[in-house]
């Protein structure tokens, strides 16, 4: 059998594998309760609604936080292959460090992390 023959096989088991969680989950399913169901916040009701909008910083401040995380999600291959790879592998990474420098230094100087 090919690779993509085994990988059609391996999606195909663990899509009948989660299919029979949710029909075990559906058969032994307790019944919802008859009355309407308060909010489970200590006990208070919610200040806001749950669907409530974030404030416009928010936004940038995950962009960032998005950017950095990319950067983790490349730095682990990388250090599987910067031995293999040499100094030229290096040199990369710290270009692309620079590049992330870069944004954070610009979102700094344009007030993204200003909070007043």
């Amino acid at each position: 059998m090919s690779g993509f023959g085994a990988a059609l096989v391996l999606l195909g088991v663990a899509l009948v594998l989660v299919g029979a969680g949710y029909g075990v989950a559906r058969l032994v399913a307790v019944a919802s309760p008859a009355g309407p169901v308060g909010p489970f916040l200590s006990g208070h009701e919610p200040a806001e609604h749950a669907v409530s909008r974030f404030h416009v910083r928010w936004y940038a401040l995950t962009l960032i936080y998005l950017a950095f995380e990319m950067e983790m999600l490349f730095m682990y291959p990388w250090t599987l292959v910067v031995s293999s790879k040499g100094a030229s592998a290096v040199i990369e990474m710290f270009v692309f460090l620079a590049i992330l420098l870069a944004g954070v230094v610009y979102a700094w100087r344009e007030g993204a992390l200003r909070w007043s």
